[in-house]
């Protein structure tokens, strides 16, 4: 457990934990299609997804071998497929890779597909990328990822980011993202900490918190601690969180048995963040193919669009498109 009542969310702790899940994963219900009269005006904008492909020559760093749900070549062409029942969708690459050039991999893999997504289909809409920040060469790997407009920001760990904040070279690359109008998204640490000491030294630098600040969900309900830091985050209007990753963490935290798929058992979490950020800074995130270990996409989104739905058509426009538009700057 973190300072701010949150557990890190470690990659091989998650794995570990998620074998037993993604072995029962839950059957989706059909999913009905979107009529062309009931299509919502606005795209689905599913703000955190991964691609990436093992077969390549290099191979990946993740996911390992042994993980036999994750472990494949994970292309933009499928997970259209599974948003295809909701409309036009597009779609925020994260990119969970340390190599520096994967970077470049995600984008190049954005411009081929542009020519060959599907109809209606926006593709890739924004990436939000994997950086050494506090090395030497990070402030020109910057420059030249920020070139492309595409590229929206990076993602960091909480802590690392809190260590950070006390070397210059550090925090002249903080300083630099704000400029180039990047986003920092926060996975794992002390991501409320941090998230307070960046905006406060930092104000125009937009920061996203991942997965519920990946905040353990099990039917005792929401923590104590993490209730008190998604309510200090109230007063901080460029820190965005994105509900992604919640099947995921009761997965985690309730294994053997399989995460619930009702919505209501989610709601005390999606009512604290709501409202704290209200709806204007929630984002909607899928975390595919991640998400496969929990439930099925369509079990993923049918989770929370009750929730949102109660809350009227533009709530529902802000939180499946719009707050991401305000967080990532995508066109």
């Amino acid at each position: 457990m973190t300072r701010d009542g949150t557990r890190p969310l470690e990659r091989r702790e998650f794995l570990a934990g998620s074998i037993g899940v993604a072995a029962g994963l839950v059957t989706a219900a059909a999913v009905p299609t979107v009529a062309a009269a009931d299509a919502p005006s606005w795209p689905l904008i599913d703000s955190h997804v991964h691609f990436y492909d093992p077969a390549r020559a290099e191979g990946v760093p993740w996911p390992p071998k042994d993980n036999t749900v994750l472990y494949r070549s994970v292309f933009p062409t499928e997970w259209e497929k599974l948003v295809a029942p909701y409309g036009p969708a597009g779609a925020i690459v994260v990119e969970a890779s340390p190599w520096v050039e994967d970077n470049q991999w995600v984008l190049d893999l954005a411009d081929r597909h542009a020519s060959q997504r599907s109809p209606g289909s926006l593709g890739i809409v924004g990436v939000v990328g994997n950086l050494p920040l506090g090395e030497e060469e990070c402030g020109q790997l910057i420059d030249r990822f920020a070139a492309h407009r595409l590229y929206r920001g990076i993602r960091t760990n909480g802590d690392k980011l809190l260590a950070g904040l006390e070397s210059s070279a550090y925090a002249a690359q903080l300083a630099r993202l704000a400029e180039r109008g990047l986003a920092v998204d926060l996975n794992g640490g002390g991501v409320f900490a941090a998230a307070l000491a960046v905006t406060e030294r930092f104000p125009t630098l937009r920061v996203v918190i991942d997965h519920l600040a990946n905040t353990r969900i099990t039917p005792e309900g929401p923590l104590a601690e993490w209730l008190e830091n998604v309510r200090r985050m109230a007063d901080r209007p460029n820190v965005f969180m994105k509900v992604s990753g919640i099947a995921e963490s009761a997965g985690r935290s309730m294994q053997p048995a399989k995460p619930p798929v009702d919505p209501s058992f989610y709601e005390p979490w999606l009512e604290a963040v709501w409202k704290a950020f209200g709806e204007k800074r929630l984002l909607y995130g899928s975390n595919w193919p991640v998400s496969d270990l929990a439930a099925s996409y369509a079990d993923i989104r049918g989770i929370v669009a009750p929730f949102v739905r109660k809350r009227g058509a533009d709530a529902e426009r802000w939180f499946y498109c719009e707050a991401a538009r305000a967080a990532y700057r995508w066109a």
